[in-house]
């Protein structure tokens, strides 16, 4: 069985997959499309960092509001240092996110750029109860057991495919029971990423499929 943590449209491939949406532009048809989309898969639902605008954020928080008893999760959510959108408005409007995910005890997809220890500084101080996924993670082996020690679950993609990136590492030497994998925007099958990643670990493709979805099971049981 293939999963495929966060996706943009549903595929074929992954019989387990969570499905985004990005509040920042839908219209009230999109919504009604996104609770379509749930009664055949796990949705999530959150306001991207790239697209915020204050005139924006009171029908999307609306938004999210009624897809919530729909959602497997919040987000994609979270900070980059190298989007164009003011960064104090990308901190609040994440913090934001984490109490809408706090109060409907749900899982938190995380976006991260160059704004780790901001990240991790925002977990300490929040302490919040529910799990938080950084999803397509590139970092470093450091970085990820520093996220992982945090109590944060990590999604790797693509980057597993590029032979010089640091995500392989990170992926071989990240606990399996905290990990996930992803095609994301990606045009690129689940399948492709997933014989990649049992080859990086050493691992026989079943049993990391089986370790992957008792991470789905756990998670968003």
């Amino acid at each position: 069985m293939y999963t495929d943590l966060h996706c943009h449209s549903a595929r074929p491939e992954a019989e387990l997959s969570l499905i985004n949406f990005d509040l920042t532009s839908l219209n009230a048809n999109d919504v009604d499309a996104a609770i379509e989309a749930a009664g055949r898969s796990r949705i999530s639902a959150g306001l991207h960092p790239w697209y915020l605008a204050e005139p924006t954020l009171t029908p999307a928080f609306d938004a999210l509001e009624r897809l919530s008893p729909y959602l497997a999760a919040v987000g994609e959510c979270g900070l980059d240092r190298c989007a164009a959108t003011p960064y104090e408005l990308q901190r609040r409007t994440f913090i934001r996110q984490i109490e809408c995910a706090e109060r409907w005890e749900k899982p938190l997809i995380v976006h991260c750029v160059r704004a780790y220890g901001d990240l991790l500084v925002l977990r300490q101080t929040l302490k919040p109860k529910q799990v938080w996924i950084v999803h397509g993670f590139t970092g470093k082996p450091g970085l990820a057991e520093q996220l992982v020690c945090a109590g944060c679950y990590l999604s790797f993609g693509k980057a597993l495919l590029n032979p010089r990136a640091s995500a392989r590492d990170s992926w071989r030497t990240t606990p399996l029971d905290r990990v996930f994998l992803e095609t994301d925007v990606a045009d690129i099958s689940i399948a492709t990423i997933h014989a990649e990643a049992a080859t990086i670990r050493g691992l026989d493709l079943t049993a990391l499929q089986r370790q992957l979805v008792a991470n789905f099971d756990r998670v968003f049981r």
